[in-house]
């Protein structure tokens, strides 16, 4: 059975373009990238050069993009990084962050000796942190730390990050986004945001897994979360991926020259697939906020997220029961719950990413399919219920 795949924001697959720039530096252009001779210095102009492409997706210096092993890393290197370089105070992040924010913010308040103060900035029923509010904590906590994602991972809700940066950056904070899931679907500007560092991720653009980027302003205080030789000007070693840090480059430029076609084309497939979903009874988060225009979380009530993932697999869609990254969790999403979505329509919730390569048919099959399996199930329902 041939997969249609709806699951573009937990991964997508490697763009052939990006494939076809890749593949030299597996076996031509193997060298190390900090040796001398000419194999190592081939590799090295070839990750100044996806240096530069990175840099130029959101408007900023080359020397400013840090390379790293996945947007986790690049988040901890913000968080545990600039918190080992300042004294112990405060820090705020919002209420939908993913793990790899959420986890080490609460390490830092378990530290022996001196411990940070983590607020939250929450969000309304939508999925939204109201500026006004995010302010209102930000003056009470005078934190020295803020990170707030740029889209959610699950609801795809954006947020208002750059009027949140502009109060930070008053207070004297330093401030992060996380832009792994906005980048490639709407316009995403270092400058415009206000921030003083960015996360970005090469799997969620086309690109290999493996490789990332924590974009930073050249005053932001941060310290190595992994030593060794010294690499990406002394805030990463380790051997470079020559190969996925190539395909980063490639992808990110890639992403820039599609991105206002491939929103179109995905905003047209989710509204129809989201009018499809309504018209069955369907509940869909973030429903009037503004939105990533590829992604849609619903839930039918009554059917498990699970159990329709299951399903729809059977029958060939490759869809989410939430974040791909929160497995230790799973049926749980911390999301819903700051959106006071009530335990049982939360267990309900399907996530529906879409990408470049579906089409109109393919979400017609794909409402086909969800009506078939909502049918069979309140069949067997009133079946035992008898």
């Amino acid at each position: 059975m041939t997969q249609i795949y709806f699951d573009h924001n937990a991964t997508t697959k490697v763009d052939d373009a990006v494939l076809d720039r890749m593949l030299p530096y597996f076996r031509e252009h193997y060298g190390n990238a900090s040796s001398g001779h000419s194999l190592g210095l081939a590799a090295h102009r070839a990750i100044d050069r996806a240096r530069e492409q990175v840099a130029q997706a959101v408007g900023v210096q080359p020397a400013q993009v840090i390379f790293t092993s996945g947007g986790s890393e690049a988040n901890n290197l913000f968080i545990r990084g600039v918190s080992d370089s300042l004294k112990p105070s405060a820090l705020a992040v919002s209420t939908i962050e993913h793990p790899c924010i959420m986890r080490p913010a609460r390490g830092l308040t378990r530290r022996n000796g001196e411990k940070w103060q983590l607020h939250y900035l929450a969000v309304d029923a939508a999925g939204r942190v109201k500026v006004n509010d995010a302010a209102d904590v930000l003056a009470a906590a005078r934190p020295a730390m803020v990170s707030m994602m740029l889209a959610n991972n699950e609801t795809g809700v954006i947020q208002e990050v750059a009027p949140v940066a502009e109060v930070a950056r008053a207070q004297g904070a330093w401030m992060h986004t996380d832009a792994v899931q906005a980048f490639g679907k709407i316009l995403v500007n270092f400058t415009e945001l206000g921030v003083h560092a960015l996360t970005l991720s090469a799997h969620k653009v086309y690109g290999p897994k493996g490789t990332a980027a924590l974009i930073i302003d050249p005053r932001l205080p941060v310290r190595p979360i992994i030593d060794g030789g010294g690499h990406e000007n002394g805030l990463r070693s380790g051997t470079e991926n020559v190969p996925a840090i190539v395909g980063f480059g490639a992808a990110c430029e890639l992403a820039v020259s599609r991105m206002a076609e491939l929103s179109v084309k995905t905003a047209a497939l989710r509204d129809r697939l989201e009018h499809g979903l309504l018209a069955m009874g369907a509940t869909i988060f973030g429903l009037n906020a503004p939105r990533l225009p590829n992604t849609c979380y619903f839930a039918l009530p009554d059917i498990e997220g699970d159990t329709l993932v299951v399903r729809l697999d059977k029958k060939g869609f490759a869809v989410a029961s939430g974040a791909a990254c929160s497995s230790a969790t799973p049926g749980k999403s911390h999301v819903l719950e700051a959106m006071n979505v009530s335990p049982v329509l939360a267990r309900c919730a399907v996530r529906v990413s879409l990408g470049v390569d579906n089409t109109m048919a393919e979400v017609d099959s794909f409402l086909a399919a969800v009506k078939h399996i909502t049918d069979e199930l309140k069949n067997m329902s009133a079946l035992f219920n008898v």
